[in-house]
């Protein structure tokens, strides 16, 4: 999934009771917050950076951008580019590095004491971007550069700037009536408080779920690797010693429901799985009203209808309209084709004794059925040969391929938690950013896979270029017993997903870090991600990095024509998951006068509505929403995102399959129009300049099976 976006105006984020005048204070300069990292590449100082350094330098960093913004306000001088929009522009540094270093950690290394942390700080950061944004001087500054902008010699990155910066002033609300603007202030509080609680308490409920195995006999079905990996989860637990746990991360989860004959444990994991926050300790329904009671509300105050039409406003699909029609073209064939799987699945279960209705739990169980014997393909064939060190050696080859990059680990560079690994990435001799790996799932990680930045890429006011600090953060299965970490194909795929968001970020080459990297809108920043996905599946290219772990062997032909056979195979469930999840999504943000008091009873309703066969759920349920909900990914009424993004990948890897899977003058055409662009020019505009015409629906849906 997409990364944690932190840019000046959406992280820099705490209000202030300092006074107005600049203030003399003294640091505590063993903060490590406080100085200039002396690490390689200033990366920051996970060795020396403590939970108590993050309140007082949140404090600090609020006081000085408030400080740089009383400074562009109380300048005498006309308003400039320069002196307004780009000085905006660099203020806050302290704070958004606080914050990258900050709300990342709280995403993989959490405790109670973040958590506290978190409470205290996100209503004061909302209120501190409240306070940036609804401040009238500043925007009078900014309202009147923004008028001038025809007659000013500005060069498109500039023009980019002042176009977004101005344009972010007024959907924060400094237009609006003082008397509307304490409203407008107070829903950006409670939501910030909402959101996080919500996303704490999926990690909480998904942490707390234990399925807990005594009898070998119920194990049947299952691989020996998941075996081993849970008798040695069951081992760091005295009360479950000589047993075997399983959880509901999905490295455990997943294969669990694909291979357990035991259907009966498949229900009960698969009911711990999709009733999470659904009730309970960490019951998630009061807060998603909330959320989208509040949204509605905020988005009317700025004069949107709803929530969907302020969001889309400021996406390539513009209007709800557009979302719909997109979806409806992948959900009707994916529905048909969802409901002959079904049938197939039924067939075999018709052969059970007892007999019985094929249900969620039994869905992946079918599926691997089906596809060995119609493939002779399923998950335990194709593991061996995506040891996960493999896989990555692989990504490296090709970005080497297509970008001429390499990839150098340096142990010198602190890491943020002992499991994640430091790489210098390198072109052409030069050292052009650091990206980190995190691959493992832990119980203070939060569930999937996603890219995000510690420092994003961005030039100095002398013209410096500062290199991004970039990091992929994984839930892959851990290495069992003598069995190292084997990858199935989605696993693999989700590594050349998040490694194109990682190429996105290493390779920007833009002036203003607002605008840089994957600081882009959200239905197009999947297309560099969801690109990279094509090459892991290419046989040309698995030849060249799936490898057998015990023999070092490439992947046979044979297995490779058995995953090319089932490269559809499958397709009706994997898309009607994902298109039932965006409806869903787009169905509480469309609401103009939301008053939903069972969001669960909601869902069934839209789902009830769309034709959704009961054998399938949404791919996440409201209470567990984390991508629409939460603050940390930002998709709400964006979920469509994915298929809008696939749509341009699979159009634009039409041009390396006419001109050469790693041909290098394509590949260059994608970094320099794409990868290196950032938000400097409208999406729209940088897909025709690489691609040469617009985009075309059909590859998607020919890729999918689903024409």
């Amino acid at each position: 999934m997409k990364k944690l976006v932190l840019t000046t105006f959406v992280l820099c984020l705490i209000a202030t009771a300092c006074k107005d005048k600049k203030q003399e204070r003294v640091l505590d300069m063993n903060n490590p917050f406080f100085s200039k990292p002396e690490t390689p590449f200033h990366v920051p100082a996970f060795d020396q950076i403590k939970t108590t350094h993050y309140l007082p330098a949140f404090e600090e960093a609020m006081l000085q951008q408030k400080e740089e913004i009383e400074a562009i306000v109380n300048n005498s001088d006309d308003p400039t580019f320069e002196n307004t929009i780009e000085a905006l522009d660099y203020s806050g540094e302290l704070l958004t590095t606080v914050s990258m270093v900050f709300f990342n950690m709280c995403e993989t290394d959490n405790s109670d004491e973040m958590n506290k942390i978190a409470e205290e700080i996100s209503p004061k950061l909302s209120a501190h971007a409240d306070d940036i944004n609804l401040n009238p001087d500043l925007f009078k500054k900014v309202k009147s550069v923004y008028e001038q902008k025809d007659k000013l010699s500005l060069d498109k990155e500039q023009m980019r700037l002042l176009e977004e910066t101005y344009k972010d002033f007024v959907r924060g609300g400094a237009n609006l009536a003082v008397e509307k603007q304490a409203r407008f202030r107070e829903i950006n509080e409670e939501l910030s408080v909402l959101s996080l609680k919500f996303s704490n308490n999926v990690l909480n409920a998904t942490n707390a779920y234990k399925l807990i195995i005594d009898k070998e006999e119920d194990l049947a079905g299952l691989p020996s690797s998941l075996i081993t990996a849970a008798a040695e989860t069951a081992n760091q637990d005295e009360a479950t010693k000589g047993k075997w746990v399983f959880t509901i991360h999905n490295p455990s989860l997943l294969p669990f429901l694909q291979s357990a004959d035991n259907r009966a444990k498949r229900e009960e994991i698969w009911r711990a799985y999709s009733s999470r926050c659904n009730g309970g300790e960490f019951d998630n329904n009061e807060i998603i009203t909330k959320i989208v009671k509040l949204r509605a509300e905020r988005a009317q105050l700025l004069g949107y209808k709803t929530h969907a039409d302020y969001v889309l406003e400021d996406r390539m699909a513009k209007t709800p309209k557009a979302v719909y029609d997109l979806l409806q073209q992948v959900w009707v064939p994916a529905l048909a084709k969802s409901k002959e799987e079904a049938a197939q699945y039924q067939a075999l279960a018709n052969k059970e004794k007892p007999k019985f209705n094929i249900q969620p739990w039994d869905w992946r169980y079918y599926t691997e059925k089906v596809r060995k014997a119609k493939y002779d393909l399923n998950d335990e064939a194709i593991r061996p040969y995506f040891k996960l060190e493999n896989v990555r050696d692989g990504v490296f080859m090709l970005c080497e391929k297509l970008y001429g990059l390499t990839f150098k680990e340096n142990k010198n560079i602190p890491v943020y938690n002992p499991e994640a690994v430091a790489y210098e990435v390198i072109d052409n001799g030069k050292i052009i950013g650091i990206l980190y790996m995190d691959y493992f799932t832990r119980a203070s990680k939060r569930s999937g896979a996603w890219m995000t930045e510690f420092r994003g890429q961005y030039k100095t006011k002398e013209n410096e270029n500062v290199i991004p600090v970039i990091s992929l953060v994984f839930n892959f299965p851990r290495p069992a017993g003598d069995i190292p970490s084997l990858l199935n194909f989605d696993e693999t795929e989700t590594f050349f997903h998040e490694f194109g968001h990682g190429l996105h970020g290493l390779l920007s080459n833009c002036k203003y870090r607002s605008l840089a990297g994957t600081n882009v809108s959200r239905d197009f920043v999947e297309l560099p991600s969801q690109i990279m996905e094509n090459w892991a599946s290419y046989p040309e290219m698995m030849k060249l990095y799936a490898k057998h772990y015990q023999t070092g062997e490439s992947i046979p032909q044979e297995l490779i024509d058995k995953i090319e056979a089932a490269g559809n195979y499958g397709q009706g469930f994997i898309n009607i998951e994902l298109i039932a999840a965006s409806l869903l999504d787009m169905d509480y943000h469309v609401l103009e006068n939301p008053e939903i008091s069972n969001p669960s009873a909601f869902e069934d309703s839209a789902m009830a509505k769309y034709g959704l066969i009961t054998e399938i759920i949404s791919r996440y349920k409201s209470p567990y929403f984390l991508h629409i909900f939460s603050s940390a990914s930002g998709y709400s009424a964006g979920y469509y995102s994915y298929t809008w993004s696939a749509v341009l990948d699979a159009d634009a890897f039409e041009m390396f399959k006419q001109n050469g899977l790693f041909d290098k003058k394509t590949a260059t055409a994608f970094r320099k129009n794409i990868l290196e662009k950032g938000n400097t020019e409208d999406p729209a505009v940088l897909y025709k300049a690489f691609r040469g015409q617009e985009p075309s629906i059909e590859p998607v849906l020919k890729n999918r099976g689903l024409m």
